[in-house]
């Protein structure tokens, strides 16, 4: 009785064996997040233009005369003083005039004591041709002298006080004459001044078109100097933002090489409007900063109104090359969107595409989270 039985089971016992083992599947853990639900708000509508860095004040340096350079004392970069020289011209026909009209001035004063000395000995004689008149009078009127020892006398008197109007007359126009000289002594040193260039306030030297022995022209340019610290960013903008954008009005500055934005004003705006482009110069202050050069680049973003953003924290924005993503905690998963973004500001980043108003974006995203994966928020 016990043989068979005992084969019974060893049968019941083979057939559990030749069945597959049943698979139990153990569910994951949720991962806890913490979510920001989207909501549209209220962004400063802005308009971007693209400008240069320009020197607020600028000289380009030229001589007034022809001449040959003979020294050039400065080169581009280097930093000058005012007053400094800097270019000296070869001009010995401006010296020549100079001198002659020094010495026309020393022959003009020269003459001057001759003239003092004719109005002094004019004057003398008139002083004596007086008195002799006035006791010839007093004779006359006494009967003692005929009419025509009077009518001598009285002669003699004007003869002296017309010699003496002479001798000062003489001597207003040697006076004249000397003023005269000084004036073309003063021109002659002023036009040998010309030969020499100094800066005419203290900057950096930003070009250098000049070399020793070129032919300096009236007008052409030699030397290019900037004032350090005093910059601006130049930018043309859209006729039609004329209305929006005034002088004074605050903006934002954008120099990608120097990597800083900062926050400035608008110092001018230029009313007149291009034909050829149809845009306005906006000139924006920008403050003193090492490293700042004329002809850098510049964005410079004016608040032209307000508009209704949808935004979303930076923080929720994973970055990958290119290709922009975000993670949305629906129904305990978190599911992966892929989502275009605008402009940004520190407290988020404004959304384009991808994402709508009311759902739940999981911020900050943590390592390692899949898209699908089970979620559990957490405020």
């Amino acid at each position: 009785m016990k043989a068979p039985l005992v084969l019974f089971a060893a049968i019941l016992w083979l057939a559990g064996c030749g069945e597959p083992p049943r698979r139990v599947e153990a569910e994951g853990a949720a991962v806890p997040v913490k979510t920001v639900t989207l909501a549209v708000e209220s962004w400063p509508d802005e308009y971007e233009a693209m400008g240069t860095v320009r020197a607020r004040t600028a000289a380009s340096l030229s001589s007034k005369v022809m001449g040959y350079v003979r020294e050039v004392h400065a080169s581009a970069g280097d930093h000058v003083n005012a007053g400094q020289l800097l270019v000296t011209l070869d001009a010995a026909d401006l010296e020549a005039n100079y001198r002659r009209a020094d010495a026309g001035r020393e022959e003009a004063r020269n003459a001057l004591p001759e003239a003092e000395n004719g109005v002094a000995a004019a004057k003398a004689n008139l002083e004596l041709a007086r008195v002799t008149f006035k006791r010839m009078s007093d004779l006359f009127a006494s009967k003692s002298i005929s009419n025509q020892e009077y009518d001598e006398a009285a002669a003699r008197l004007k003869a002296a006080e017309a010699q003496y109007a002479m001798a000062e007359s003489k001597r207003a126009q040697l006076n004249a004459r000397i003023a005269q000289a000084e004036q073309e002594r003063r021109a002659a040193e002023i036009h040998r001044g010309y030969a020499e260039l100094r800066a005419p306030f203290a900057g950096v030297v930003t070009a250098k078109s000049v070399e020793p022995g070129n032919l300096a022209t009236p007008g052409a340019p030699l030397l290019t100097i900037e004032r350090e610290g005093a910059y601006r960013l130049e930018v043309p903008v859209e006729e039609s933002r004329l209305a929006v954008i005034r002088s004074g009005s605050k903006v934002a500055v954008t120099l990608d090489a120097l990597d800083r934005t900062l926050e400035t004003k608008i110092g001018e705006v230029v009313p007149a409007v291009d034909a050829s482009s149809r845009t306005y110069l906006v000139k924006v202050d920008l403050p003193a900063m090492p490293q700042l050069r004329s002809g850098l680049f510049g964005r410079a973003r004016f608040a032209v109104g307000s508009r209704p953003v949808l935004t979303v924290p930076v923080s929720a924005v994973i970055e990958r090359g290119q290709l922009q993503s975000a993670y949305v905690a629906e129904n305990g998963a978190a599911h992966l969107r892929i989502v275009t973004t605008g402009r940004k500001r520190a407290d988020g980043a404004e959304v384009l595409s991808g994402l709508a108003a009311g759902e739940q974006v999981i911020t900050p995203v943590p390592a390692g989270l899949a898209d699908g994966a089970k979620v559990e928020i957490r405020q």
